[in-house]
């Protein structure tokens, strides 16, 4: 594995650790040059899975697109990214269950937020002030509704 330091291509494995329930393993390295220690990650390579976008556009599914979002979401929060891998995991798993060819990302934007506020309630309302394009105080009091609603079904 190439160091991205000093680009030395000999690295040795200093910690192997199972992710997201399985699905991947987190390898931390030392560079045997540099000593620079980073993190890879290993997991199965699967079918080519196509995102419809709202506009029409087809584009591969990018599972480092959905955890960059994510982590934006999540930031100055106390998730860590082991639990944001195996959330992104998770939706992988759904994504790739359905046996679609192509999934419309209207689709993965609700299994997302179907599944945020139990990770974490602020991530929530951020992922979903862009996802739902808020334009206005009323718009994240809506959401917020919906969220105090979940917790407390009468």
């Amino acid at each position: 594995m190439k160091c991205h330091h000093c680009q030395s291509q000999e690295s040795k494995v200093i910690e192997s650790r199972d992710v997201a329930e399985g699905e991947a393993i987190r390898r931390r390295r030392e560079c045997l040059k540099c000593q620079h220690r980073f993190t890879t990650y290993e997991r199965i390579e699967r079918p080519n899975l196509v995102i419809v976008k709202r506009n029409g556009i087809r584009q591969l599914f990018n599972r480092e697109k959905l955890l960059g979002g994510l982590q934006r979401a999540t930031e100055k929060t106390p998730v860590t990214n082991m639990q944001l891998e195996a959330f992104v995991a998770d939706i992988e798993r759904e994504l790739y269950s359905l046996g679609e060819p192509e999934v419309s990302s209207t689709d993965i934007g609700e299994m997302v937020m179907d599944r945020l506020p139990r990770l974490n309630e602020v991530a929530y309302v951020r992922f979903a002030s862009v996802y739902r394009s808020f334009k206005n105080i009323a718009s994240f009091e809506r959401e917020l509704s919906k969220i105090r609603q979940r917790k407390d079904p009468k």
